[in-house]
């Protein structure tokens, strides 16, 4: 399976990240336990927070995987 391309777009001012894996927008993430699942329905089971903090493959804009909220 094909490794989707992940992007985690900068905080809202509500502090959620908004989440696009493929082009498909997956939802709102509010903490990393959030993007983890998120990227555990696209099909990466098995996956746990520390495994998505470290995956090189996640563009992170405005800032990395422990900028969340305000």
């Amino acid at each position: 399976m094909p490794m989707p391309q992940v992007v985690v777009y900068p905080p809202t001012e509500g502090g959620g990240r908004r989440v696009r894996a493929d082009g498909t927008i997956l939802g709102t993430a509010y903490s990393l336990h959030d993007l983890t699942v998120f990227l555990q329905n696209a099909g990466l089971s098995g996956w746990d927070e520390l495994d998505v903090a470290g995956w090189e493959h996640i563009e992170w804009r405005g800032g990395g995987p422990d900028t969340w909220g305000r």
